[in-house]
Parts: structure tokens; C-alpha cells; sequence
């Protein structure tokens, strides 16, 4: 009996599931081919307005939308808010890419192109193929999930080195000591891992350090 109902769930539902995940492909590509440069910017979606983080958020996405940058964020609440506040504040292109989940994640209202995504793993390719920064606030698991992600697609090879950003050191700074003082001493990442990523406390650094990483690869081409 098992055997009849997996038979059948692979036969009906299986290959439906492959055309709707192409179709959240194409789609996202569609529609994200379009921005030209832009930043990912990820972070806590409890962060509160009021809270230092949801200001630094809004700053710091206000000053890469000026300088020109599409503003990409999971479209949520908190720090997610803050940064498409901050890109449609600087007259910038607000991107939002929500997931359905259970607890029904609504798009914040700062949100100008919003994607609707069925899939965690065609959203998070979304977010690195059309970025180049990452720039990670703070955050919990889901944060952690796209800064750990992105660093070991670069450690690997399997993506071009692009600038991870860090933001707000001394939230960071207990995962780095630990990353430093256990990963690193036990020899499971090498000392040039650490130079994967920066870490800044300033909306100007975080944007420095980009216009920097890209003039100094344009300078060695």
C-alpha cells in the first residue's frame, strides 16, 4: 500500500513541482536581469524602528541606493523594512524576495518589485546571482544561514569572490572570536578564509569597502 501511494505522489505531484520550480527560475530571472548592480541586504526581521540596527539598515541601504545600487531584501519586516526604507528613500530601486511560509510572511511596504517565491533554494540563488555585495546586520538563524552560505560558495570556488559585509562589529564579534580562536585554531578553515569577509561598524565603510573591492578587481583586468 506505501509503495502505491509513493508511486503515485512521484508520478502525479514530482514532476509539477519540477515545472513550478522552473517557472520560480525564469520568472526571477526575468524580473531581476532588469536592476543591473545591486546589494542583498539581510537581517533579523524582529528588529523593531527605534532599534540602532533598524537605523543603520535604513542608512546604510539609503547610501548604496544613492550610489547607484538596486536594494535586495527578503522583503520582510525589521531590518528588511529598514533597508528597502532606506533604497526608496534615496529615490533607489527597492527589491523584495518573500517566501511563503506558514506564519504568512507579508512584504513591508518600502518594497517597490516584489517576487513571490515557493522554494528557499531558488530565492537564495536569486540573492547571489544578482548581487555584488552581500552586506549582513544583524540577525539570527536566517541571517547566519546566508552570510555561512555565501562565504563557503567563495571559499569553495563555486562562486567569484564578491564583498561580504558584516555590519555592527560588536553584535559580530562573539561569532568571530569563536570562528577565530576554535574554527580557525583547529585548522578547519585556513587564515586566508578569514579575509573572505570584512567587518564595519558605519554605513560609509560598508560602501567603501565595496567601491574598493570593485575598482581594485577593475584596476587588475
Amino acid at each position: 500500500m506505501k509503495d502505491k501511494i509513493y508511486k503515485k505522489a512521484f508520478t502525479s505531484e514530482d514532476p509539477w513541482r519540477v515545472f513550478r520550480i522552473m517557472s520560480e527560475f525564469v520568472d526571477g530571472f526575468e524580473t531581476l536581469s532588469q536592476f543591473g548592480k545591486a546589494v542583498s541586504i539581510f537581517g533579523s526581521s524582529r528588529t523593531l524602528p527605534g532599534n540602532k540596527y533598524y537605523k543603520l539598515a535604513e542608512d546604510t541601504a539609503y547610501l548604496l541606493a544613492k550610489d547607484g545600487y538596486a536594494v535586495i531584501t527578503g522583503s520582510g519586516p525589521g531590518i528588511m523594512e529598514a533597508a528597502n526604507k532606506g533604497a526608496r528613500r534615496a529615490g533607489g530601486k527597492s527589491i523584495g524576495l518573500n517566501i511563503q511560509i506558514p506564519s504568512e510572511q507579508k512584504s513591508n511596504p518600502y518594497v517597490d518589485t516584489l517576487l513571490d517565491f515557493r522554494y528557499f533554494f531558488v530565492r537564495k540563488v536569486m540573492f547571489v546571482k544578482y548581487a555584488k555585495a552581500f552586506v549582513i546586520m544583524p540577525g539570527g538563524f536566517g541571517t547566519l544561514d546566508e552570510f555561512y552560505e555565501a562565504v563557503n560558495l567563495i571559499q569553495t570556488e563555486r562562486i567569484d569572490k564578491f564583498p561580504v559585509v558584516l555590519v555592527g562589529r560588536k553584535y559580530w564579534q562573539g561569532m568571530l572570536d569563536w570562528v577565530k580562536g576554535t574554527v580557525l585554531e583547529e585548522a578547519n578553515i585556513s587564515k586566508k578564509d578569514m579575509n573572505i569577509f570584512t567587518v564595519v561598524d558605519k554605513p560609509k565603510e560598508a560602501l567603501n569597502f565595496i567601491k574598493k573591492f570593485y575598482r581594485k578587481k577593475k584596476g587588475s583586468t
